[in-house]
């Protein structure tokens, strides 16, 4: 398996750069991996979609669809879009340390 590096950070994770274990993800890592997402500084509208995408995912096992996402974050799709360039899954679900998304966000 690849290994995503950033200074003393340094993670498993998948082919498509998803950390590979749930509990090796925290703040430090969240901020590496934005970094490498194109986004310099997590915002708090940033934490919101990824506290909520950690919240979902631990209880259901998933990452919640779009259109829940956005109602429960009061974010429209055009401002989650502006948070994370690569879009919920790509850019959102990797920051918050989710296993890949098999379907949509």
């Amino acid at each position: 398996m690849p290994f995503f590096e950033d200074g003393e950070i340094k993670i498993e994770v998948d082919d498509d750069g998803f950390i590979i274990n749930w509990d090796s993800w925290n703040e430090a890592v969240a901020n590496s991996l934005a970094k490498g997402e194109g986004i310099s500084e997590i915002t708090e509208d940033h934490w919101k979609v990824i506290r909520y995408l950690r919240e979902y995912y631990q209880q259901y096992g998933i990452a919640p669809m779009v259109r829940k996402l956005c109602k429960e974050t009061g974010l429209s799709l055009a401002q989650i879009y502006e948070l994370f360039p690569a879009g919920p899954a790509k850019g959102a679900c990797k920051v918050a340390g989710l296993a890949k998304p098999t379907g949509c966000v």
